[in-house]
């Protein structure tokens, strides 16, 4: 019996609680259940709005439209009440880890979400991990460890979780980090491009849209999707397939659950005040687009196309030119690019970067632990020499000195 299966029998029906610590209680739902209770929903969309870290991809109206890529998995929304919610994670079983046929449960991340770090009450991040943590160590799950991917690593979540850990002596680490663009206020839109951005380049920039203008009328859009979203959506997906994503067969719209992952997402969020738009029209016609985000005090910036057919004009950084206006924005002081490590266009733009981490926690009794200590000292030992492969191969393109 794999680990996943034998979670979803100690669990059948509509949920389990487990008193973890004093006062705190883990209770686990099916994600799907979990998303038609209403008395969870007025809890979790006001988490949502005070949660110590922002992170619309933890949100329920985000969570209503991936459940169109849940594809089968026996995904469970683990709610740690106080009182009241005080945090909120989607959990699933694997029984691989690395290749290696390793039972273990993880928080749950689509390809298209890009943030995994959950949402928590204010102040109450050690609480919520304790609790959590100890409601896996009774579970009996099978489970070897928690893994935890795409946490913000500098945000208080993360710490917390590493703080818990070497308090309780629990055994615990973060295995891989990376870093990706992003946007910081402090400066006006036009004092920023002029700072991260070489001179030369600019007036490149300039060229480039002015002979875009000699051929039709060139618009730039922003709209917070209210009207027309579905014409917008439309013409985005399209947008994209035509691309190289199109080609591969990794565009949204190749696959009928993240067309509607990406549909019920932008509506969700325009329901909620939370969406922006951003398009580069020439004659009416996109060449450029921008789903952005906004969750105070930071946006996400979630995705981009552009038509490549106009690639010599640099249709997608004019776009993001405008998109600095987030810089003077009302409650919003970042926006996390949402970007992979060193992406060519995005890193070129914004000097800000923000650490994104995996971490790894032991949990369950003595025999458990033990066989965790071992893996972890094995995947870190594999972290650095990945480390020193990189240093080398930088060195040997000439990037250090």
């Amino acid at each position: 019996m794999s680990a996943g299966q034998s979670v979803v029998n100690m669990m059948a029906g509509s949920g389990i609680a487990f008193s973890a610590l004093p006062g705190a209680a883990v209770e686990l739902l099916p994600l799907a259940e979990a998303l038609i209770n209403a008395d969870l929903a007025v809890e979790w969309d006001a988490l949502a709005t005070s949660a110590s870290e922002p992170n619309p991809f933890a949100e329920r109206w985000y969570f209503e439209a991936a459940i169109n890529v849940v594809d089968g998995a026996d995904v469970r929304l683990a709610i740690v009440r106080d009182g009241g919610v005080i945090g909120v994670m989607p959990l699933i079983w694997q029984g691989r880890y690395a290749g290696l046929p390793i039972a273990h449960a993880q928080n749950w991340l689509n390809h298209n979400a890009f943030l995994g770090t959950p949402l928590v009450r204010p102040g109450c991040e050690a609480q919520f991990w304790g609790a959590l943590l100890n409601w896996l160590d009774a579970s009996n799950s099978g489970a070897a460890f928690l893994h935890l991917a795409g946490l913000n690593d500098g945000g208080p979540v993360a710490r917390s979780l590493l703080a818990y850990c070497t308090a309780s002596g629990r055994r615990g680490a973060q295995v891989h980090s990376e870093q990706r663009a992003l946007l910081e206020r402090g400066l006006s839109p036009e004092a920023y491009l002029e700072a991260t951005m070489r001179g030369k380049k600019r007036k490149e920039l300039r060229r480039q849209q002015n002979r875009l203008a000699e051929l039709g009328q060139l618009e730039f859009e922003r709209t917070d999707g209210r009207e027309g979203l579905d014409g917008w959506i439309d013409e985005f997906l399209a947008l994209e397939r035509c691309g190289w994503k199109g080609g591969n067969g990794s565009a949204l719209d190749c696959a009928d659950s993240t067309r509607n992952l990406f549909r019920g997402a932008l509506h969700g969020a325009a329901r909620e005040g939370k969406l922006e738009l951003l398009a580069l029209r020439l004659d009416g016609r996109a060449i450029a687009m921008l789903a952005n985000f906004l969750t105070p005090p930071g946006a996400f910036s979630f995705k981009t196309a552009f038509d490549e057919d106009y690639a010599r004009f640099s249709p997608g950084v004019l776009l993001q030119i405008h998109n600095l206006a987030l810089l003077e924005r009302e409650g919003i002081f970042w926006c996390d690019s949402c970007a992979a490590q060193d992406h060519p266009m995005i890193d070129s733009i914004w000097s800000g970067r923000r650490a994104i981490g995996r971490y790894s926690v032991a949990i369950g009794g003595p025999v458990r632990r033990a066989a965790f200590a071992a893996l972890l000292a094995a995947e870190k030992a594999k972290g650095r020499l990945r480390q020193i492969n990189a240093r080398k191969i930088q060195k040997a393109n000439g990037i250090l000195s």
